[in-house]
């Protein structure tokens, strides 16, 4: 109390009535300085307590972010694991469809061997007949041809004789009338 009333006292008196420090009570300076050094071992108490809160929080937030990076790390995990397991599948279902398809290509590709083959040799065949029958459609013509030819020839060659003939009795009735001619200026008939 008394300490609170020298303080009083100070605050509310003048400077003249301030005790002097060579007048100072031992009793109250030991008070103040036990105080003193109480204030300050609360501070540094707050302080410790304040560094173990921000320690312990961080801690806390080193767990939960460890927390969460092992959740995202498992969770990427199970995703590349399913993605793995999609590719395979995809993988075995694009081999088994390409399987499919070079055998439907394969089978697809022999029949149309085959029918390219069998449309070949048809065609050789019809070929075949048509030049057969143009052969004898040809041939025919051209005996038909022939044979008209050779009549027109015959009968040119018949018309020829019988000009030759009459060439002949006029040539002998010309002699006649021309005694003087004689045999040597008309070659013989052939």
């Amino acid at each position: 109390m008394s300490t609170s009333k020298a303080r009083s006292t100070r605050k509310e008196g003048s400077e003249s009535e301030l005790p002097k420090p060579a007048m100072r009570n031992p009793v109250n300076d030991e008070f103040d300085l036990d105080f003193s050094n109480d204030i300050k071992g609360i501070v540094s108490a707050l302080h410790q307590i304040r560094e173990k809160a921000q320690k312990d929080g961080q801690k806390k937030n080193e767990e939960t972010i460890s927390s969460v990076a092992s959740e995202i790390k498992s969770t990427i995990d199970e995703l590349k694991s399913k993605i793995e397991k999609d590719r395979q599948s995809f993988a075995k279902a694009l081999s088994k469809s390409s399987k499919e398809c070079e055998s439907c290509l394969k089978n697809e590709t022999a029949k149309f061997q085959s029918l390219y083959e069998k449309f070949f040799k048809e065609k050789a065949t019809h070929l075949q007949a048509l030049k057969g029958k143009r052969e004898r459609t040809m041939i025919s013509e051209q005996e038909k041809s022939c044979a008209a030819k050779i009549a027109q020839l015959e009968e040119s060659l018949k018309k020829k004789k019988q000009d030759d003939k009459t060439f002949s009795i006029l040539r002998k009735t010309l002699g006649s009338f021309l005694d003087d001619a004689s045999d040597e200026d008309f070659p013989p008939d052939d």
